[in-house]
């Protein structure tokens, strides 16, 4: 491809690499001084200061500052100013609109500065980095004419250069820090405090992060050639790679017909594992595959595995789109089930993709993997225009899933006792409010004082707490011994704030009785994940619960509490100091959970 430094056609619009290197530290200092100002209106202790008085604006204005200069500073060189310009102008509205509608639609009793949920971040990021990778090709294509549509490996160049030189130029920005971080710490030695004292002004820090990063597009887009062999070895080590992910995959779906789906529903998020598995094996491909000519043919090796790699995609999304009708069948719509949904559409076009360019030689003779290009140009299409839908008004996911989750209720689909009134209440935004508001008016009284609980409650734990027409739950707990019986009316239905109320499935917890105060009275220990709770019976014959035993970690021995409670060194031992009574009532000793010393070593 031809270097945009010293293309003939007159596309690049800056002559050489100096005028390159203004306009780019131009745009990396003029988003220091953006960035900064948007600080400096949320950073004011006693009161926030315009925009951030205007979460609306300001989610805006954050988003658009903090992406739209990172493509410029990609596109200086690669297109016109006028081509510049204008897509510049169009992504950061659309950055702005994101972020408004973000905003906008949120709803929290602690709405604080930049107003921005993180899935909103990550996928605007996302969506820009396709979107401009999809345009620059196109419309700045080395023969100097544009088309809908340009060749895969100006896409693959173009892409793969850029993902080089984002992450060189984010580890170019670290280690700035990390040198200035050092000389703060050499200089501080000698009692000289004025570089710890720069670098922790914000008006220092902001700015001059944004100029590094300017600095270091820069200086790897000046040695083009150094980019693309950096490329190549990136490219060449994760292709290997794909050998790797190629077995396990099949070794997990040969296994499948053996162990069954459950163990895998019990986990809670298979749809996730199964998706994230799929998208390894889908940039892994590319790797291998790189932009298909004859002259770059990875060994057949790695042939092999790209085609076999191609079909295991369809049976990991049809995993991935069984679980995730399942779980939307029995609990409705929520914003992650939406949010992967919408992943498991754009697999499925890769899955149908990749799976015709490994299969279709067998019927039609083509070039090795041909199709994928195509597929990997029409799904990047789709993912943008899917991640537009999903964080904007189009498909609001909390729109939807409140909609899903309060008709669910009105058809009986679930109880009014089940139903989850927090999810509207603390997850759903104003969507999720103002229909808790109308459930709250509702001519089922149940409904209606349930709403009502939701709508004062602080936090999801005060709502479980104090509402209880909550159905109990009879718990999930293994004994131990494997042989031994817990005592008669330990598994019992029990309501939340008991631990044992958390023993479910996915969440197996483990109890065995002892007398641990030597009162003749077996007591219980039951161990979940993180504590050691104890129980013991009280004069109504009910057991309570009377604490928890929280372990330090040491680095030795057994690190999952339930495989503590086996240990045959877990025994009571009594406390080395009595609690105390006082006028307020009694004061109970919490000792240090000090790790114990290492034994000395004899020379």
């Amino acid at each position: 491809m031809t270097d945009p430094l010293h293309d003939q056609t007159g596309r690049a619009s800056l002559d050489g690499a100096r005028g390159l290197a203004v306009a780019r530290l131009s745009i990396g200092l003029a988003q220091g001084l953006l960035l900064y100002g948007l600080y400096r209106s949320m950073a004011t202790h006693d009161a926030l200061t315009w925009p951030a008085t205007n979460p609306p604006l300001f989610a805006a204005l954050v988003l658009a500052c903090a992406f739209t200069p990172v493509m410029l500073l990609a596109g200086v060189g690669r297109l016109s100013v006028k081509a510049l310009a204008i897509w510049g102008a169009v992504a950061a509205a659309v950055l702005a609109l994101l972020g408004w509608h973000d905003a906008a639609q949120q709803a929290s009793d602690h709405f604080r500065p930049p107003y921005l949920r993180f899935p909103v971040v990550a996928f605007s990021a996302a969506a820009l980095f396709i979107a401009h990778h999809l345009i620059v090709p196109a419309v700045a294509p080395a023969e100097g004419r544009r088309r809908w549509i340009a060749d895969f490996d100006d896409y693959f160049d173009t892409a793969w250069k850029a993902g080089v030189q984002l992450v060189l130029s984010l580890g170019f920005t670290g280690a700035f820090w990390l040198l200035l971080f050092l000389g703060a710490a050499l200089f501080r030695i000698i009692g000289l405090s004025f570089l710890s004292d720069l670098i922790g002004e914000e008006w220092f820090a902001i700015p001059v992060t944004c100029l590094v990063f300017a600095i270091a597009v820069q200086l790897t887009d000046v040695r083009a050639g150094l980019i693309r062999g950096v490329r190549t070895v990136a490219l060449m080590l994760l292709s290997w790679l794909l050998l790797v992910i190629t077995v396990l995959v099949a070794g997990f779906l040969l296994a499948l017909p053996f162990t069954g789906l459950d163990g895998l529903w019990k986990t809670g998020s298979a749809t996730a594992l199964v998706l994230s598995a799929a998208a390894a094996l889908i940039i892994l491909i590319n790797t291998a595959y790189q932009d298909g000519r004859e002259d770059n043919l990875p060994p057949v090796v790695l042939r092999v595995a790209v085609r076999v790699a191609a079909v295991l995609l369809t049976p990991l999304i049809l995993i991935a789109v069984w679980g995730l009708s399942l779980r939307i069948g029995q609990h409705g719509l929520t914003p992650d089930r939406i949010i992967a949904a919408a992943c498991a559409l754009v697999g499925v076009i890769y899955a149908a993709g990749y799976g015709w360019a490994a299969l279709s030689p067998f019927w039609k003779k083509t070039a090795w993997m041909k199709p994928l290009e195509r597929t990997n140009v029409a799904a990047a299409v789709l993912t943008v225009g899917v991640i537009l839908a999903l964080f904007s008004p189009l498909l609001d996911p909390a729109r939807l899933s409140v909609g899903d989750q309060v008709a669910r209720l009105k058809r009986g689909a679930v109880s009014p006792a089940e139903f989850d009134y927090g999810f509207l209440r603390f997850d759903a935004g104003k969507a999720g409010r103002t229909a808790l508001a109308a459930l709250a008016k509702s001519s089922d009284a149940q409904i209606a004082r349930r709403a009502k609980q939701a709508q004062a409650a602080d936090n999801r734990y005060d709502l479980k707490q104090t509402d209880a027409s909550i159905p109990p739950r009879i718990p999930r707990i293994e004994a131990w011994p494997v042989d031994a019986a817990l005592p008669a009316g330990f598994v019992t239905p029990v309501r939340p704030g008991d631990p044992r109320y958390y023993c479910e499935e996915a969440v197996a917890c483990l109890a065995t009785a002892r007398d641990l105060n030597g009162d003749g009275k077996n007591e219980v220990l039951l161990a979940d994940n993180y504590r050691i709770a104890l129980f013991a019976q009280g004069a109504d014959g009910g057991w309570k619960h009377q604490g928890d035993y929280r372990i330090a970690y040491c680095g030795t021995g057994p690190t999952n509490v339930r495989d503590l409670l086996k240990d045959s060194q877990t025994a009571p031992v009594a406390s080395t100091w009595p609690d105390l009574t006082t006028a307020r009532g009694s004061g109970r000793f919490q000792p240090e959970q000090d790790c114990p010393k290492p034994a000395a070593v004899n020379p």
